[in-house]
């Protein structure tokens, strides 16, 4: 069954089955008009997320195949962010505490993504055979449910992770993370929808890890600061 088939359920996408749902509940509250027109936008949505994937599929792009083929591979199990993230551990104390934001941001996004939210998700793969997908560009197909995008979630959660430490490096991984996203559809094994949503939740996770790491530096860094100035008065505090 090709991916591009609108009536096939469990192909379509997580927009299309929201719009369903929405038109199950009916005129509640008066709000029926606005209830059909978000349904209608999720209904767009969801064929503009299988036509993306389709017009993927059929340009042909011999040049890029090879490379995001190899891209892709070489984010699976995170090892390409856990390559970088070793380079930075040898550049210094910066560096170290950019490598730990990564590799956490994406320690506690793979716990999302893979058991909170994989395990909710009814989204079949792409059949990318069926969607003409060239055979050079094949990566595994993994067995999980299509959304949302694992390795784009990892690959944004570490690259917003790490560029707050190293703001020198936060373009070039962002646009390396990017497409580690695209050469997820261009492999045939996500459809569009399923990255961005990785991406989104990737970054979410790695503002929160990088919020949770500045206030554990500050409160370290104030309890430093009160043990110099304790110290300086000869271990004793002042009296007010």
């Amino acid at each position: 069954m090709a991916s591009g088939e609108p009536n096939a359920p469990e192909l379509n996408p997580v927009a299309d089955r929201l719009a369903e749902q929405l038109g199950t509940l009916g005129d509640i509250g008066g709000l029926e008009p606005a209830r059909r027109r978000l349904a209608d936008m999720l209904h767009q949505a969801g064929a503009l997320d299988r036509a993306v994937y389709d017009t993927v599929a059929k340009v042909p792009t011999p040049a890029l195949d090879v490379a995001m083929r190899r891209l892709s591979n070489s984010a699976n199990h995170s090892l390409i962010w856990l390559a970088i993230a070793a380079g930075l551990s040898l550049t210094g104390r910066s560096g170290r505490r950019a490598a730990a934001r990564g590799i956490v941001a994406i320690g506690i996004t793979s716990a999302v993504v893979n058991l909170a939210v994989k395990p909710l998700s009814t989204r079949h793969r792409p059949d990318r055979e069926g969607a003409g997908v060239p055979g050079q560009r094949y990566v595994s197909m993994p067995g999980s449910t299509s959304f949302p995008s694992g390795h784009s979630a990892s690959a944004f959660a570490f690259a917003t992770a790490v560029s707050r430490d190293s703001p020198w490096l936060a373009i070039v991984l962002q646009f390396l993370a990017g497409g580690v996203a695209y050469s997820r559809v261009h492999t045939g094994v996500h459809y569009p929808g399923d990255t961005i949503a990785g991406a989104l939740i990737g970054a979410g996770a790695g503002q929160a890890v990088s919020s949770i790491f500045d206030r554990a530096l500050a409160a370290r860094t104030s309890a430093a600061a009160t043990r110099t100035s304790a110290a300086a008065r000869g271990g004793r505090p002042s009296q007010s």
